[in-house]
């Protein structure tokens, strides 16, 4: 029944705008007041108590999430109390809040109250002491163990407050008596405290108090109080609930299990050979399997927990599905979180609501998982995941390490993954380091130096250098390794950070495990005082790449040529060597954006095409032979021709091709090109009249790298604007392709654009399906099996051939939820027609 606003009830604030800071990722999405305690918000146990000692007319003071709290207590019928919301301008402080709530205070003595406490204190006789002290303010107290991070009071024998100290260090505890947060007031109160303005009970009102003599008393409380401030309290929380410290309302009946009286909702079902200890309470609607093991823990309302599954001194919110065989430990699962089987949970843990934690999936101790993110089959979670969508089974992807800055990858993070490194490579070796312009792949950098000093490694610190410099160094300065940060050319907010074993190549793959595993499990060694590494800053390694860079072309050819080019450089570190090598080459040359600039290394899709529109406007204007543009790494390459026509990166790719094979001497010869190259390429070999093998490669760069060191190898393309001439270093190297066109250029003696004119037209397009993780490998396998009568390449995802010429390539993304499609006919109207039939195809099988 709610009581009516004739009847002579007390009334209460509650202050429930928290937001609840410290509990993330419990308030991420709902309220401080809201998170549960013993399967019921936090806020519904304070309205209890507050009902229980006649206190029935409320006024809830709202801020965040308010919502929440509107929805799940309405007017207060179905709790026996009567409730108003009110919602602050603005944050007004702990006092300014109560302030804004005055015209609604009728009654000449009322409660102060936080919604996000859990006490039963007996707040009737904190009513009788203030009306007996006749007291403008009582402040409720307890004695607590820690005070510092609570108001302490000092009061005389009268109970009158003589000293007040919010927060104190240690020095200054004075008493072990701290304020609770909740206050008897009386109305005189609002006379002291100004409208709409920050105020704060403890800082400004109270000392307000003393400062003029009022009367400002102390109640001393026995029982149970706590202000669920961190995740750590939250859990012992439900610890002294179960061992019944405290008395709070608890939903269920008890039960006899074993030896052992339990709690258990309605409509909850427990299998076989269920074990527990006395100290657990089951929600309503909840299924336990069998052979599973309780001990005390919380399980909310309406939760599967199958078959095996092992749950120790946790707090399984509501909704949650545990599978077969998982262990969780001192640890707290959010709202609508689903485990698979076989997951692991190690102590200390926190997972927000509405995660997926599938099969197998292993979270080490003390981590924080947000809301609504997923931990792939298999991944080991060793830090704490954030913003990301997913955690992957894998620390290494497509291009090394990647991942959000500050949050994914941040210092801490880079220093534990540079110590693996240097573990994996050994006391007293060698590593080069390097970076882009930006100040946060700097920050990186000198964590994962910090690492690798740690592990007895010497650096050689390149600072801001572009890759095929750092490769070439290290291939050519007998080191050990090496690894370069950079901004994700993809995305601004992406570090990566890429690996090269001694030659200058990409790590290989069971290196990355290595590192992996050592990152992981966080057993690498640690050198002894004298054993640390240094640092050091190679003192030629500009002139190295230099040297080896002008010894690998004819420059009297280049020289007697007289080519005149425009480049941007991007914004670039090729800024830092690249001018002085074209000065060698005798070449004219007007540089566009030619410094280097931290805030443009990431370039949109929007400004890149201006960039391009530019370079091809300007290299018509200049009657120049050619434009080249660098992307910010300085790995590749777009390509503008003596027209001014921006050429597309696979036809960029066909005329370089025919250029280098016009210019071999070689009459037998080997190139490189993914699959999804167009088929056009094998019309360009014949061109050329020579015997050349061509050799379909994975797609990733790695692959093509390590195709580039075979034997008879002498070009490769990757189809995006990246070349590989080997006899410099096999790498992707824009500034070696830029000079390598040009003295092949000279050699011919002809133009981009005539070229161009000898190659056949092609088409091949392109888009990607978004196909979700654990669906890929399900989509591959009905396309080879729906399609076993074509003739299929299984190089790199599914090459289906419709016909001679014609075909289509389904490539599963390495690191994003998609699937890409290539196809490639005679005719373009043909392409549109396979790429609107196989669309339809794939997305029906995904959503089935």
């Amino acid at each position: 029944m709610i009581p009516t606003k004739g009847e002579n009830t007390m009334q209460a604030v509650i202050m429930a705008g928290g937001f609840g800071t410290r509990l993330r990722p419990l308030t991420t999405i709902i309220p401080k007041p809201m998170v549960p305690v013993a399967n019921k918000p936090m806020m519904e146990h304070v309205v209890r108590l507050l009902k229980k000692h006649k206190i029935e007319d409320l006024i809830v003071l709202l801020f965040y999430q308010h919502d929440y709290i509107t929805q799940y207590f309405g007017n207060g019928e179905k709790f026996g109390v009567r409730i108003k919301y009110l919602l602050p301008e603005g944050d007004y402080g702990t006092c300014g809040a109560v302030g804004f709530a005055r015209e609604y205070v009728k009654e000449e003595d009322f409660l102060v109250i936080s919604a996000d406490i859990i006490t039963d204190f007996d707040l009737t006789q904190l009513i009788d002491f203030h009306k007996n002290k006749n007291s403008l303010a009582t402040i409720a107290l307890t004695s607590v163990e820690n005070p510092l991070s609570y108001g302490i009071v000092i009061y005389d024998e009268n109970y009158r407050i003589k000293k007040f100290l919010e927060k104190p260090t240690w020095s200054e505890v004075f008493s072990d008596k701290v304020n609770t947060g909740i206050y008897m007031l009386n109305r005189k109160v609002f006379d002291y405290i100004p409208e709409k303005t920050f105020y704060d009970f403890s800082k400004d009102l109270f000392p307000k108090f003393l400062k003029e003599n009022l009367p400002l008393y102390a109640c001393v409380l026995d029982g149970y109080w706590k202000d669920v401030g961190t995740l750590q309290e939250y859990r012992f929380c439900h610890y002294d609930v179960l061992e019944k410290k405290v008395e709070v309302y608890i939903e269920g009946r008890v039960i006899r299990c074993g030896n052992n009286d339990i709690t258990v909702g309605d409509n909850t079902t427990i299998g076989e050979n269920f074990s527990c200890d006395k100290f657990v309470i089951i929600g309503k609607n909840t299924k336990i399997g069998d052979n599973v093991t309780i001990n005390r823990s919380i399980i909310g309302d309406n939760c599967v927990i199958e078959d095996n599954a092992v749950v120790f001194s946790s707090v399984i919110m509501n909704n949650v599905y545990v599978g077969r065989n998982c262990s969780i430990k001192e640890s707290v699962i959010g709202h609508k979180t689903k485990l698979g089987n076989n997951v692991v949970v190690e102590v200390n843990n926190v997972i927000g609501e509405e995660c997926e934690l599938q099969n197998n999936a292993h979270i080490k101790a003390n981590l924080k998982i947000w809301p609504r993110k997923i931990v792939e089959e298999g991944a080991t979670v060793s830090t704490s995941l954030i913003w990301q969508e997913k955690w992957s089974r894998m620390l290494f992807g497509s291009t090394g390490v990647t991942g959000l800055l500050n949050s994914e990858i941040s210092p801490e993070f880079a220093c534990k993954l540079g110590a693996a490194f240097g573990s994996l490579l050994g006391k007293g070796k060698n590593v080069i380091t390097s970076r882009d312009a930006h100040k946060a792949s700097r920050m990186i950098k000198r964590s994962m130096i910090s690492g690798l000093l740690s592990a007895g490694v010497k650096v050689g610190d390149l600072r801001a250098a572009p890759i095929p410099v750092v490769r070439y160094e290290v291939a050519k300065d007998d080191v050990d390794g090496g690894l370069h940060v950079r901004l994700s050319p993809k995305d601004p907010k992406v570090i990566e950070i890429r690996f090269f074993d001694k030659e200058g190549n990409d790590i290989s793959v069971a290196q990355e495990k290595s590192i992996e595993q050592l990152f992981l499990r966080e057993d690498f060694p640690r050198a002894d005082l004298e054993e640390v590494g240094e640092i050091v800053i190679p003192p030629r390694a500009y002139e190295y790449y230099r040297d080896g860079y002008l010894k690998s072309l004819d420059l009297d050819l280049i020289r007697k040529a007289k080519l005149k080019v425009v480049i941007d450089y991007s914004y670039s570190t090729a800024v830092n060597i690249f001018p002085s090598i074209l000065g060698e080459l005798g070449v004219e040359v007007v540089s566009l954006n030619a410094f280097v600039d931290s805030s443009k290394i990431v370039r949109s899709e929007e400004k890149l095409k201006y960039a391009l529109d530019q370079l091809a406007n300007i290299v018509t204007t200049l009657d120049a032979d050619a434009g080249f543009m660098l992307d910010n790494s300085a790995e590749r390459i777009f390509i503008v021709d003596d027209k001014g026509k921006i050429l597309d990166n696979q036809l960029s790719s066909m005329i370089v091709l025919l250029l280098r094979l016009s210019n071999l001497k070689d009459e037998r010869c080997k190139i490189a090109v993914p699959v999804y190259m167009s088929n056009v390429i094998n019309e360009v070999v014949k061109i050329s009249h020579r015997e050349v093998e061509v050799i379909w490669s994975k797609t990733l760069p790695r692959y093509l790298r390590e195709i580039a060191r075979q034997p008879d190898v002498k070009f490769v393309a990757d189809g995006i604007g990246g070349y590989i001439f080997p006899e410099f270093q096999p790498a992707f190297d824009g500034m070696f392709a830029i000079g390598k066109i040009l003295e092949l250029l000279a050699k011919q003696e002809t133009k981009i654009s005539r070229i161009k004119r000898e190659i056949p037209d092609f088409n091949v397009i392109h888009t990607r399906v978004p196909c979700s993780w654990e669906k890929k490998g399900f989509v591959i396998r009905r396309l080879i099996e729906e399609h076993k009568e074509c003739r299929m390449d299984l190089i790199d995802g599914v090459k289906l051939w419709v016909s001679n010429k014609d075909w289509i390539l389904f490539l599963p993304d390495p690191d994003e939820a998609f699937i890409h499609i290539y196809i490639e006919t005679q005719k373009e109207k043909d392409s549109y027609k396979l790429l609107s039939e196989f669309s339809s195809m794939l997305n029906s099988w995904i959503k089935s």
